[in-house]
């Protein structure tokens, strides 16, 4: 056959039936796009797998042999039923023959897969009885398939069912929940969303627009035909509760369309929603009690997915666009273990944006005030009122408070770092000893605030790709060592929208209680880049009483990916530290040549063969950082005197 195909080019050929009429141990034959010629009663009577794309015909001969069959695929074919019209003469005198009742006898009874996907011309299926041990029904993409016969009932063996594509299949047959085998049911981009009807006169499609029905009709010789918006009400009743393993994926279903409980659907592990337009995870999702996999790729409306299943091991958060999408996403403290997959980078555009446990942005005007202060951040010209002037990091002009591995960051346009900023280093690093608390003795040392300025200037080149949305130049990469403990963590804010000025970038580091003592020697450095120019940088230590009750940073210390915490995803060799959440969306960390500045000779990618799993948020642990009660109170103070360095 291949000799033939490429004498053809791949056309098709014509080949004589009466060809294979000695070949009669054939078992498996495949002819794609060949024209047969000849009685088809010469095929070989124990054929078990017979694959003939683009059949020609539209029906199948009714002297095929196909009782012994095992597989059958005639995809792209141009069949227009399958499989009431076959009525085999040539079956029927064998049974006359041989006293066989041909009501006993099923045409195909042992078929066991049939594909007949990409068959344009294809009307329906049906006379299911005449295929009692059918296991998997492939029919995708068969744009012109209306009806699927309520016959299917009696395919009990079906386990694998694939309707994906068939775009005009008015119905899916409700007995279609009787069958108890089916584990994997698809029936992607078949417009469950919307529902087509027929009006037979003007007066009827005027009667739908007074009850404020929309419908985009065509006009057709014998009807207006339209389509309504419906729900997945009526399909939750027909799904087989056996299945493990749903699609309903570009069905144009909106939140509202999902039905309120699916918990008939007890042991589905897999459901995927990808390319629909829900704004939030549909709540019947909770109501599964063995998800493990959950997929909404694609949906581009969405904006909220608070609460998935506890039992979820997979999450898949995939966009058209360049970035994240969602902007906010809740777990629940009790939420195992998670894998969040994506296959892009996340741009931080949003004013508003949360992945609990992974990211947290919000307009400043939003942090509380507590906040800032248990941050020891005070004394703050560009915090006056909260509303910034119309150059900052987002195109309202609003400052952003980016929260993140347990750092805490904003940038504003000022030509100096915060006056409260006592020691202070020109350029891009600065080092010093941490001195011990002259407040008190159980005054511990919770974090490190930085902040650097910076002139950018953006040539043209970079101005072009920033409006053409293709790259946004991001800050400074901030790597802070602890020389003697020997642990080192690098740091970079990603995408901001900068103009060309001077800017000041004020961060926020939280420290478990074992990561930064009295003694140590700790040096903090910047890169720059080439569009800036670092002119100093500044430290300042916090530190807050032991024996106080009030813990205003408590949500933000129970995340497990912060410094003091679970950051072995991120970390490159011992001690070193990556802080990057492209991490949790490829296979290893990339280490550029900056990074190999700070780590070791021979570091390379965590091993890629590990899964990147992903905790939201961990029960509070006073051993890992800061105090275990949480509370309202405004306990911390810094203390940035030149003295104590």
């Amino acid at each position: 056959m291949r000799m033939l195909e490429e004498e053809k080019l791949g056309e098709s050929y014509e080949l004589k039936t009466d060809a294979l009429s000695n070949m009669d141990g054939l078992m498996l034959l495949q002819l794609n796009y060949v024209h047969m010629n000849g009685s088809y009663e010469n095929f070989p009577l124990e054929l078990r797998g017979l694959c003939m794309h683009g059949f020609h015909l539209k029906s199948i001969p009714s002297e095929l042999p196909m009782e012994n069959l095992v597989a059958l695929d005639m995809s792209y074919s141009n069949i227009e039923s399958f499989v009431g019209c076959i009525n085999s003469q040539r079956v029927e005198k064998r049974q006359k023959l041989d006293g066989s009742c041909l009501k006993e006898k099923k045409l195909l009874g042992s078929l066991k897969i049939l594909n007949l996907s990409y068959c344009k011309q294809l009307r329906s299926l049906g006379d299911f009885v005449q295929l009692p041990v059918l296991e998997r029904l492939i029919v995708r993409n068969c744009i012109g398939l209306l009806e699927v016969c309520e016959s299917i009932k009696q395919c009990v063996e079906l386990v694998f069912i694939d309707l994906s594509y068939c775009k005009k299949l008015e119905k899916i047959p409700r007995n279609i929940g009787m069958l108890k085998n089916v584990k994997t049911m698809l029936v992607d981009g078949c417009s469950l969303g919307e529902s087509r009807i027929q009006i037979r006169d003007m007066d009827s499609l005027e009667l739908c627009k007074a009850n404020n029905i929309h419908i985009n009709t065509r006009t057709s010789s014998a009807a207006y035909v339209g389509a309504i918006r419906r729900d997945l009400k009526f399909l939750a009743v027909s799904l087989p509760r056996s299945l493990v393993r749903l699609s309903l994926a570009n069905n144009n279903l909106s939140t509202e369309s999902f039905p309120m409980d699916l918990s008939c659907l007890s042991i589905l592990k897999e459901l995927y929603l990808d390319d629909n337009p829900i704004d939030s995870m549909p709540s019947c999702v909770r109501t599964l009690p063995r998800l493990d996999i959950l997929s909404m790729r694609y949906c581009e409306k969405l904006k909220t997915v608070e609460h998935p299943p506890c039992t979820l091991s997979r999450l898949l958060l995939n966009s058209h666009y360049h970035g994240c999408f969602v902007e906010k996403l809740v777990f629940d403290p009790k939420m195992s273990p998670l894998e969040i997959s994506s296959n892009c980078w996340i741009d931080y555009i949003y004013l508003s944006y949360e992945i609990e446990g992974m990211i947290k942005i919000q307009p400043m005007v939003c942090v509380a005030e507590k906040v800032l202060q248990s941050l020891g951040w005070s004394n703050l010209d560009f915090l006056n009122g909260k509303c910034m002037g119309t150059n900052s990091s987002s195109e309202s002009g609003i400052q952003t408070m980016y929260y993140e591995f347990g750092i805490f960051s904003t940038m504003y346009e000022a030509g100096e770092i915060p006056s409260w900023f006592r020691h202070r280093s020109e350029g891009p690093s600065i080092s010093f000893t941490i001195p011990s608390s002259s407040s008190s003795p159980n005054s511990l040392l919770t974090g490190i605030n930085f902040s650097t300025s910076c002139s950018i200037k953006i040539d043209n080149s970079i101005q072009f790709l920033c409006e053409q949305l293709i790259y946004f130049p991001n800050w400074p990469m901030m790597t802070i060592s602890n020389m003697t403990k020997k642990r080192t963590w690098i740091y970079e804010r990603h995408r901001d929208r900068v103009s060309e000025g001077q800017w000041v970038l004020l961060s926020h580091w939280m420290f478990g209680r074992n990561e930064m003592e009295a003694g140590d020697l700790i040096t903090i450095t910047v890169t720059e880049r080439l569009y800036e120019s670092i002119k100093e940088c500044g430290v300042s230590l916090v530190y807050e009483d032991d024996g106080e009750e009030e813990d205003v940073l408590g949500y933000y210390k129970s995340w497990n990916h912060i410094i003091g915490g679970d950051l072995s995803p991120f970390q490159t060799t011992t001690g070193q530290y990556i802080l990057e959440h492209q991490r949790f969306f490829s296979d290893g960390i990339l280490l550029t040549l900056y990074h190999r500045k700070f780590v070791a000779d021979g570091a390379r990618y965590q091993a890629q063969k590990e899964k990147c799993w992903f905790r939201a948020l961990s029960p509070r642990n006073p051993g890992i950082i800061g105090r275990a009660n949480e509370g309202k109170g405004e306990s911390s103070r810094s203390y940035p005197s030149e003295e104590k360095y």
